[in-house]
């Protein structure tokens, strides 16, 4: 309710601007999204990142571990993915919970004896973002191949951390809340500013 008042005020005060400033529709638009997108500016991975669950400790494994260190990491760390690397320590794929169940616990396979890289997805087949994607970019992404987590891959291809549907889920929420807040001191003369 509060959110729907505050959007339709800012929208109010948006178009009274533009009409002010004789704007035509098409340029008023153009505005529009500038002021909204500097109102609660766009997060990229990086942030997601920060605050992920995965910053801070080692989501990596090599790729000759066995599956079961793989899963005793998912457990000490309660995380449900993690990112293989070769002998070289280059990004070689991922290995999720759900490579796990598919390819080991409903094949009959033992996680003692079965090495990581026989069930990772390979870097060929990886979907990987950027540290300077937007969260919309990178939840795109993730909903088009039905995955849940991606791997942020700097410049130089090296691996800077892992993301999850859960971090920029979150992001989304802080940053809906910080434009709500804005709107919310505009509307009742606390200094919310549009930026232009």
């Amino acid at each position: 309710m509060f959110s729907t008042c505050a959007s339709s005020l800012a929208r109010h005060s948006i178009r009274a601007s533009f009409a002010t400033r004789g704007l035509q529709p098409a340029a008023a638009a153009i505005q529009t999204r500038t002021m909204v997108t500097k109102l609660g500016e766009a997060r990229d991975a990086s942030h997601a990142w920060k605050k992920s669950c995965y910053s801070g400790i080692d989501y990596t494994i090599g790729d000759e571990s066995t599956v079961i260190e793989a899963v005793e990491k998912f457990a000490a760390y309660n995380v449900g993915c993690l990112v293989t690397k070769d002998e070289d320590g280059k990004l070689s794929g991922v290995i999720s919970e759900r490579d796990y169940i598919m390819k080991v616990a409903l094949l009959g396979e033992t996680g003692e004896t079965t090495k990581v890289k026989q069930i990772s997805t390979k870097v060929a087949n990886l979907i990987i973002a950027s540290p300077n994607d937007t969260v919309d970019a990178c939840m795109t992404k993730m909903l088009s191949r039905d995955i849940r987590h991606l791997p942020l891959v700097d410049d130089y291809g090296e691996v800077v951390g892992i993301i999850s549907i859960k971090d920029l889920i979150k992001s989304c929420l802080e940053e809906k809340e910080h434009t709500i807040n804005s709107l919310a001191s505009f509307a009742v003369g606390e200094g919310g500013h549009f930026v232009m």
